[in-house]
């Protein structure tokens, strides 16, 4: 659990709250309903991955605050359609896993790459690629719709990223390609939390996947924990979490 308050300046100042064990709706709503409603009150914006318990214990525990879908997941989740058609496409064109000298699997990493961030170089191998076989268009439009998210994200003015989220929200769950559709339902299900992030100063868990890095590293230094208390209270000394 991390606390992600932004200082006066709009910066996040991320502090570690606590450790609960599990990852389900209990372990989360319990952990809330300890806390008391006064701490709950003051929780207006509440970042989570898309995990149907997260969501669940927030709509129990904190009814007030408003639920965003964090950026880094949904981008995440539109990259993984990508690898899922390269490799159905490539095993339905060539019988077999990808292998080296393949056409789709030369190109595996720079489809999991942002359009911004491709060479000259690497886009003229990624056309050759998909121009190789006829078969492979359905790659390349999986390739353009995670690309359509990541600019949705990484719109500078936040009105034309939600533009682009709602249309995301109207296309995608009618694509032809499966895995794409299946995102799209997804993100229907979701579209309350996956327009909050536009709504609510691009709130999302960076800072909570930063706390992560500490207590990997700090439990990496200590060569691991066999005692669960100890291991929490030195977590929380590492991360900001002990006041006193």
């Amino acid at each position: 659990m991390v606390d992600l308050t932004r200082d006066e300046q709009g910066k996040v100042r991320a502090r570690l709250l606590d450790l609960v064990p599990g990852r389900s709706k209990k372990a989360y709503a319990d952990w809330l309903d300890d806390r008391g409603e006064d701490f709950r009150k003051k929780i207006d914006v509440a970042a989570l991955d898309p995990f149907g318990g997260y969501m669940s214990a927030i709509d129990d525990q904190l009814t007030d605050a408003t639920a965003v879908l964090d950026a880094f997941h949904v981008v995440k989740l539109g990259t993984q359609v990508v690898d899922e058609v390269r490799r159905r496409v490539q095993q339905d064109t060539t019988g077999h896993r990808g292998r080296k000298g393949d056409p789709l699997f030369g190109i595996q990493t720079i489809l999991r790459a942002g359009a911004e961030n491709l060479t000259d170089k690497q886009q003229a191998r990624l056309l050759r690629a998909i121009e190789s076989d006829e078969a492979h268009e359905e790659v390349f439009l999986a390739w353009q719709c995670a690309q359509q998210l990541r600019a949705a994200h990484r719109a500078r003015d936040l009105a034309q990223g939600r533009r682009l989220a709602e249309k995301i929200l109207a296309s995608f769950h009618t694509c032809p390609i499966p895995e794409v559709a299946r995102l799209g339902r997804t993100l229907r299900r979701w579209h309350c939390a996956f327009l909050a992030y536009f709504t609510t100063g691009r709130a999302n868990n960076g800072g909570t996947e930063a706390m992560n890095g500490i207590i990997e590293l700090h439990r990496r230094l200590a060569r691991g924990y066999r005692n669960r208390d100890n291991y929490r209270l030195r977590m929380l000394l590492a991360a900001g979490g002990l006041t006193r």
